[in-house]
């Protein structure tokens, strides 16, 4: 039903992770092969191709669904629907970009608004760069990169436009930060005529719900223990939640004691708990957390 692309490069493997952790694993021959499928009859086709291209292509029709980065949404001006928000990077979930104006270090400038005018910067952002600028009122030179931007400095431009995640990259290569222009996630765009179908809207919903309980379920684990009676009031004490702790009774008497917790922590969380009076803890792994 669906035709869906997904980025190539540097976010390829967080998001074929994400998709297979949200039973959606793409299949293809090999790693260098640009079209999968995915077992679900919600989806007739997979593409994976340069994220620079998926606005563009997803706005045209090409394909019905897409995951690119409002970065590329920005450059290109591509009209789409951003379904959703996918907070996850190259290294890992939880980390966006930003797209960022650097110098090197001995550069006196310290934000955009002290570049001098006439200024050369490079950039793959070319339009971006050049609308803030506009929007400062500095006439500045913007030359399109192919590539290894941090090196052009300072011999052959004097800035850069450039993404980041940490921006060690950029301190390596003895540049500072001076400017962020912009924030960025990956991000879940449809097709506007085919966001507009019913049929193609409820397969965009489904995907888009197992795509976010997926990324809930991230670093997350489920406690189970058992606390007497009396207990109890000292284990809940101790026992954090993402709302409340899910508390039964045991035909036996005392409760069952049900959470989910971050992964990080878990290593004192449980001997806090075992010293708090709780029995039988059990931690286990959560693929999905759907609210």
């Amino acid at each position: 039903m669906l035709k869906l692309v997904i980025p190539k490069g540097s976010l390829e493997e967080q998001t074929l992770r994400l998709f297979e952790a949200a039973d959606l694993q793409v299949r293809r021959s090999s790693n260098r092969d640009y079209h999968g499928s995915i077992d679900d009859d919600r989806i007739e086709r997979v593409s994976v191709l340069r994220p620079q291209e998926i606005p563009t292509y997803v706005a045209d029709g090409l394909f019905d669904l897409g995951i690119t980065g409002q970065d590329w949404i920005a450059e290109t001006g591509s009209e789409v629907e951003v379904l959703t928000s996918l907070s996850y990077a190259k290294s890992g979930p939880g980390h966006g970009t930003k797209i960022v104006l650097a110098v090197p270090n001995d550069h006196p400038a310290t934000s955009a608004t002290e570049m001098p005018a006439g200024s050369r910067i490079s950039t793959e952002f070319v339009k971006i760069t050049e609308r803030h600028f506009a929007g400062l009122g500095i006439p500045v030179k913007v030359a399109w990169s192919y590539g290894a931007t941090e090196a052009k400095v300072p011999e052959i431009v004097d800035a850069i436009v450039d993404v980041t995640e940490t921006g060690s990259t950029l301190r390596a290569h003895g540049m500072k930060i001076i400017e962020t222009l912009l924030t960025s996630d990956p991000v879940l765009v449809a097709n506007l005529d085919a966001a507009a179908d019913r049929a193609k809207r409820a397969a965009m919903d489904d995907i888009t719900t197992l795509l976010l309980g997926a990324l809930a379920a991230e670093g997350r684990v489920l406690i189970k223990l058992n606390v007497s009676e009396s207990g109890r009031d000292a284990v809940l004490a101790v026992v954090p939640s993402m709302k409340a702790p899910t508390v039964s009774p045991l035909a036996d008497g005392g409760y069952a004691i049900e959470t989910v917790v971050d992964k990080r922590g878990v290593n004192r969380l449980i001997p806090e708990l075992k010293a708090a009076g709780a029995t039988d803890i059990l931690e286990l792994p959560i693929s999905k957390i759907v609210p």
